[in-house]
């Protein structure tokens, strides 16, 4: 299968499954539990229909959006994700030059494979740093300075991971970082070897964002022990307000799902939330995002930037996120897999489907503009 073979998020999956190793595509693809949640992200957006306006003079269409104070040409962003190395050699830099090129937000994870600070030279677009809560709290304020110090615009709290989902997929491979794979996780590392070249001719393995805090050299500190033993699972608000209070610019919670911690979010300053169950891979059963978005968006939304995550897979998807009131949608697995593809040319690839599906619908539904997308287009079954 050929990057030209892609047409659609299942086409991008289909092409990352044949290159990766097995446990490595079953990280990306892989869910918490049952993987209820999962699925229930994309169906929820089956639920809702379009209801088009015609004959509205759509020659001109208008994408952009400005989120948290950053202006994107496209209503869609590249949410921070860990462990990009692993799918691809380029890793966030790809994911980093696909999104200047469109004109659009990504992230960088506390647990990326490349630095804040390069990923800042290699885009000049709006980044976000996305980071967990430490038990070492100064640990917590030298991050966000180190961030700060480079012009990061948005400081992205991430809150509903103070410990790890049940991934039982990653169980089945022994899965983990630094490896230590099963004989069966091992056997499908054996039938990939072009994804073994390309990793081990190139840069080492590393997370520079902690390589000053965490040993993961020699095994000393695993991904799993990173979770349960250096995050704070005390994390409450007040810790919050305070690290808002320090940043004192952009901040936004991710994993904010029920109207109460929405309206605490603005009480402590927040310039944003993103609705997210973490694309179901922390507790399976939770609500899917877009369910959740009408009434978070009725509590809060003309005081604080209303985003959302998961299951979106198309730019209808995208279009019936910002007509419920959304401001802008994040995309996780929908540039990873064409990132495990092809590297950049994939990335690109996956945000220009999107951005032409985006203006298709608009013009299909008589929209020139998002400001004029609305709950007026839509129906729920």
């Amino acid at each position: 299968m050929r990057l030209r073979d892609c047409h659609n998020f299942s086409d991008f999956r289909r092409m990352a499954r044949q290159r990766l190793p097995g446990p490595i595509f079953n990280y990306i693809d892989g869910a918490a539990d049952d993987e209820v949640t999962y699925r229930r992200n994309t169906e929820s957006f089956e639920r809702c229909d379009l209801v088009p306006n015609v004959l509205r003079g759509v020659s001109e269409i208008d994408m952009s959006v400005t989120v948290m104070g950053q202006k994107l040409a496209m209503p869609v962003y590249c949410s921070p994700t860990a462990l990009q190395r692993l799918f691809h050699h380029q890793g966030e830099r790809a994911v980093a030059k696909a999104a200047a090129k469109y004109g659009t937000m990504f992230g960088v994870s506390s647990l990326g494979t490349v630095s804040l600070e390069e990923a800042r030279k290699i885009s000049s677009g709006p980044q976000v740093y996305q980071f967990y809560f430490h038990r070492d709290r100064g640990l917590n304020r030298a991050m966000m300075q180190r961030a700060r110090d480079i012009g990061v615009e948005v400081m992205m709290l991430t809150v509903d991971s103070i410990t790890g989902g049940n991934r039982e997929r990653d169980k089945r491979t022994g899965f983990a970082i630094p490896f230590k794979l099963n004989l069966a996780g091992m056997l499908q590392f054996a039938v990939k070897p072009a994804w073994a070249f390309n990793y081990f001719t190139h840069e080492g393995f590393k997370l520079p964002q902690l390589d000053e805090h965490v040993d993961m050299g020699g095994g000393t500190m695993s991904i799993s022990r990173y979770f349960t033993e250096m995050l704070d699972p005390s994390m409450n608000w007040d810790d919050v307000a305070e690290m808002v209070r320090l940043w004192s610019g952009p901040f936004c919670l991710k994993g904010v799902m029920s109207v109460e911690d929405a309206r605490r979010a603005v009480e402590i300053g927040c310039s944003g939330i993103v609705l997210s169950n973490h694309g179901g891979r922390q507790l399976d059963g939770s609500r899917a995002a877009f369910d959740q978005l009408a009434e978070i968006v009725d509590a809060v939304g003309d005081r604080i930037d209303v985003i959302m995550d998961g299951g979106v897979q198309r730019g209808t998807h995208v279009l019936k996120a910002l007509s419920l009131g959304a401001k802008a949608v994040g995309v996780g697995r929908y540039y990873l897999f064409p990132l495990a593809a092809a590297g950049q040319a994939g990335v690109e690839r996956a945000l220009e489907q999107m951005r032409v599906e985006i203006e298709r619908g608009m013009k299909l539904m008589g929209c020139t503009s998002i400001e004029q997308l609305t709950r007026e287009n839509l129906r729920f079954r």
